[in-house]
């Protein structure tokens, strides 16, 4: 890792808010059953970096997962699977704590979720679905497929 200044790791902040709000969709590392497990998931972030959100179904591998072991991780990237992306893509890995939503927090979580993802509402109102946050301690920043910077939301 780098060590960066105050205004790299204020451009390091922009770049990583910046791809997670561009970006719809994440892979979720989960483990269970002595296996890893990676799922792809739509996601939404708070401002400050420190929470993740998403929704899943409670009958599904990751949720059980989850429950029975809270660390994951999630990636987002902005690679378009083409060649420039050796040089021009950025992967954000964030390492995180799950923790389930429950009331009284829901309705604030899912505003943000749906104003990210409004064609999910049904899915969200279902009874067996979970909306779920990750609770971010560190973002590991890859670009260039050889600079690799750490961020810590709320440090």
């Amino acid at each position: 890792m780098w060590a960066i200044n105050l205004k790299e790791e204020q451009e390091l902040f922009l770049t990583i808010r910046n791809l997670l709000s561009e970006q719809k969709l994440g892979a979720l590392a989960t483990h269970g059953q002595g296996e890893p497990w990676v799922s792809l998931v739509a996601f939404s972030a708070s401002d400050n970096l420190d929470s993740i959100y998403f929704a899943t179904p409670k009958t599904t591998r990751k949720y059980s997962n989850l429950v029975n072991d809270p660390c994951c991780s999630l990636l987002i990237d902005n690679r378009e699977n083409l060649a420039s992306d050796f040089s021009n893509s950025i992967a954000v890995t964030a390492t995180c704590v799950v923790q389930e939503i429950n009331d009284p927090e829901i309705p604030a979580a899912l505003k943000l979720f749906l104003k990210k993802h409004p064609y999910l509402e049904t899915f969200t109102q279902s009874p067996t679905c979970a909306l779920i946050c990750l609770q971010v301690n560190r973002y590991n920043l890859v670009r260039r497929f050889q600079e690799a910077l750490e961020y810590h939301p709320g440090l």
